[in-house]
């Protein structure tokens, strides 16, 4: 089995049980626990808080640390952590395990960044981010039934082992990594030297300048659609909990589509900030016809629509940064765009309810599909522009050829 396949299995139990961990998160708030709709967000608003305030500092962690040690900490952590939600019985119990889950977390993700490209040639990153993608997507569509048959059988326990248990599984298959990659050994007063150094490429080099803020843009136009999508259907389309498991599985089976469909060969060798902006075009256009056509066949087909561009995105991004990003700077990028697309899903599920009173909830879909194509285009600019002067460039650097070329004696 290769390297790559056991990495891909390892985030497939790991994924798989934390989507049965959530459902189960959910039941104890609102059904055990007789939870409101603000208690569960705030379940959600503690593990979204780590990513903003520590994926910078993880990622520089991550440009020192051995890749594969670090995840294999990072999953026995959690895998530890989790278990004492069997022992929770309060709001805060679970918003303080919630919290201090995410702090793991947001350590795993910057070493998966680095790891990745080194066991996988850069000419087949986008298939290998494709599958992951895919693997993602398709637990995400059975756990639910899953989890419903487990807590009704055995009740929300045993959820919790699952994904303790799949994290144990995780780190089991980590273990078994062999690759190389030197340690870097630098004294803890240099920490903020290593954070700016790496906000100073992320500011200056115009393909990831755009990345960042277009999955910013993107991440938060998306999570005002998940914060509302609920209210829309019960109150626009006047449907039931049906529709909306509906509307969510179809964005999980668009997404795992989607990322089939980018591997083929003839995706190799595009602009990554065109394949970005290109998706966040077809995000807003499944948006826009969510608002402008208030029937639930039109929500159906744009949720589709939405998972599908939502694959593009993510890896066009995934592919840019572990293919064009600096091996020495990949932890510090990859913690970075995990902060600030933590920070855009929690403003967004702030803000969205009072965008919604003010503009509709129509009117807050109309404001996010205008927010996607305005980054949609912006890539398309940016990118010509960046065309336009490497061009401008080739041939300055041609006439110059031309005329050392010419010499003095032959004018």
């Amino acid at each position: 089995m290769t390297p790559i396949r056991r990495l891909w299995i390892a985030q497939t139990v790991s994924v798989l049980g934390d989507f049965l961990a959530v459902f189960a998160v959910q039941v104890a708030v609102v059904f055990r626990m007789h939870g409101s709709a603000r208690d569960m967000a705030g379940v959600f608003v503690a593990a979204l808080i780590p990513g903003v305030v520590l994926g910078p500092v993880a990622g520089v962690f991550g440009d020192r640390w051995d890749p594969r040690r670090t995840m294999i900490a990072s999953d026995l952590g959690r895998s530890v952590l989790i278990l004492l939600l069997m022992r929770a019985a309060s709001l805060p119990q679970i918003y303080a395990i919630s919290f201090a889950v995410s702090c793991f977390s947001s350590f795993f993700a910057p070493a998966q960044a680095i790891t990745i490209p080194l066991l996988v040639p850069r000419a087949g990153l986008l298939a290998a981010n494709a599958r992951m993608q895919q693997s993602m997507q398709m637990a995400r569509m059975v756990s639910p039934a899953l989890a419903a048959a487990a807590v009704a059988s055995f009740g929300e326990r045993i959820c919790y082992g699952a994904d303790s248990a799949s994290f144990f599984l995780s780190a089991g298959m980590l273990a078994t990594l062999r690759y190389t990659r030197p340690v870097r050994l630098a004294p803890a007063r240099y920490v903020l030297h290593e954070l700016r150094a790496g906000a100073n490429f992320l500011l200056t080099d115009s393909k990831f300048t755009f990345a960042a803020l277009a999955l910013t843009a993107g991440t938060f136009a998306a999570g005002c659609f998940s914060a509302l999508a609920s209210v829309y259907v019960r109150d626009v389309l006047h449907r039931g909990p049906a529709v909306l498991g509906l509307i969510g599985s179809l964005i999980a089976f668009g997404t795992a589509a989607g990322a089939a469909a980018v591997t083929g060969s003839k995706w190799r060798g595009c602009d990554p900030r065109r394949l970005i902006g290109g998706g966040m075009a077809g995000v807003g256009a499944a948006i826009l016809l969510i608002a402008t056509v208030p029937a639930e066949i039109a929500a159906l087909a744009g949720s589709a629509g939405m998972g599908l561009s939502v694959a593009v995105v993510m890896l066009a991004a995934n592919v840019l940064l572990q293919g064009e990003a600096p091996p020495e700077l990949r932890g510090r990028l990859s913690g970075a765009l995990a902060s600030l697309t933590s920070l855009a899903q929690l403003a967004a599920m702030l803000l969205a309810g009072g965008l919604a009173a003010r503009l509709g909830i129509r009117g807050v879909f109309l404001l996010s599909a205008a927010l996607l194509f305005a980054t949609g285009a912006g890539a398309f600019l940016v990118g010509g522009a960046v065309r336009a002067e490497r061009n401008r460039s080739l041939l300055r650097r041609s006439k110059c050829a031309a005329g050392n070329q010419s010499g003095p004696g032959d004018s």
